[in-house]
């Protein structure tokens, strides 16, 4: 379990640095397409939304037909897309795995309990303790990674919706 937590954390991070830049740039964009069109160039960065509106922009200057134009469009979005969503199946598949984990603890600490009670009775109250204890650390500690994990993922999807839909008015007004 902290295998999946760190996994969490540092996809967590990562994503948030990732988004938070895109989102940057995509507001950045967005806002000043109207009144700087034609040195939208010099706007653009090192990020997905830089790279899917210098696409727009490549194939804007090489007067495809409108169709033409649409359907490579729809691939820079899509890919875009992809992009920002990397990685977050990670998160999606700890939330899910961590209070299954959880419960596996549970389990062997219930284990261990009943192993205490076979062999010393009720005679030993420190061993069955011992076991119930290490069934509720594991139980609250899968729990809390699903948790912060469920947080993480649902705010960087938020996040990445936000982002789409500044691409999407991007490729309307380019």
């Amino acid at each position: 379990m902290i295998i999946s937590a760190i996994i969490a954390t540092v996809v967590s991070v990562e994503r948030i640095i990732f988004s938070s830049m895109n989102l940057k740039r995509a507001k950045l964009l967005t806002a000043s397409i109207e009144t700087q069109r034609n040195s939208i160039g010099a706007l653009l960065g090192q990020d997905v939304v830089s790279e899917m509106v210098q696409k727009l922009l490549d194939d804007k200057a090489q007067n495809f037909a409108p169709a033409v134009q649409q359907d490579r469009a729809d691939a820079a979005f899509i890919h875009a897309k992809d992009e920002l969503g990397a990685r977050l199946w990670m998160l999606d598949t700890i939330v899910t795995a961590a209070p299954l984990m959880g419960l596996l603890g549970t389990i062997f600490g219930i284990v261990d309990t009943f192993l205490a009670l076979s062999k010393s009775g009720m005679s030993d109250p420190a061993g069955v303790s011992a076991g119930i204890g290490t069934a509720l650390y594991a139980t609250a500690l899968g729990i809390s990674i699903a948790l912060i994990g469920l947080f993480a993922f649902n705010f960087l999807s938020d996040r990445n919706e936000r982002i789409g839909e500044h691409l999407k008015m991007l490729i309307l007004r380019l």
